[in-house]
């Protein structure tokens, strides 16, 4: 067996942050976390907090299951894995509302629904029970990273077209639209701050998605 250690970020290891960004993003292709996708992204800045609370989350699970995933008995390994998500996630949820208070408020009950988000739970079943912690660390910021651009991708588009603010965490409210535009006619669109746009905002970034990278496309 050889003694030479696989470097940090191997292209192995560079592949487990790369891909989830796009051919195995986990809303566009796995179709997974789509309920906080379609309800926080109303403005940006809930679905920014959002993303980085699922990031945190992702990975410290993700490393806190590799490393004791050889003393887990494998019929209770799900209730460990809730728990660990458990209380990672009231962690989250006490520092947002110790620390950014109107944004919790936003995002309401989708801050305890992490503990159940598909992405989450199948990050823990599918990589960090069978792999290494560094591995296990990158495997969860890639996935968060790719939940949070999409989330972040849609809340941009709602918020801008819908109401013509940007909405930024510790900046607040930006008007982006400038005042001679309204004056010239310009409207919001108000169907974009309802929640049937996020969904179809989705559906136009996976429709985009697959019309640049074929291999995507189910042809079965």
């Amino acid at each position: 067996m050889s003694s030479e250690k696989e470097p940090l970020f191997s292209s192995k290891n560079l592949k487990l942050l790369t891909s989830p960004l796009g051919s195995q993003n986990p809303i566009t292709v796995q179709v997974l976390g789509i309920c906080s996708a379609l309800a926080v992204t109303a403005k940006l800045e809930p679905a920014i907090v959002m993303s980085l609370s699922v990031i945190f989350v992702l990975i410290f699970s993700n490393l806190i299951i590799s490393l004791i995933r050889n003393t887990i008995p494998s019929r209770i390994r799900i209730i460990v894995q809730l728990t660990i998500v458990a209380s990672l996630v009231i962690l989250v949820d006490q520092v947002l509302k110790a620390f950014a208070y109107e944004v919790s408020k936003q995002l309401s009950v989708f801050v305890g629904l992490i503990i159940t988000n598909c992405i989450i739970m199948g990050r823990l079943e599918a990589f960090a029970l069978g792999n290494k912690p560094w591995p296990s660390v990158l495997d969860g910021l890639g996935n968060g990273a790719g939940y949070g651009i999409i989330l972040v991708i849609v809340a941009f588009f709602r918020e801008l077209l819908g109401t013509g603010t940007l909405t930024l965490p510790g900046i607040g409210e930006l008007q982006v639209i400038p005042d001679f535009l309204y004056k010239a006619g310009y409207v919001n669109n108000g169907l974009m701050i309802l929640p049937p746009m996020a969904l179809i905002t989705v559906g136009i970034i996976i429709w985009v998605q697959r019309s640049k990278n074929k291999d995507l496309i189910d042809v079965s």
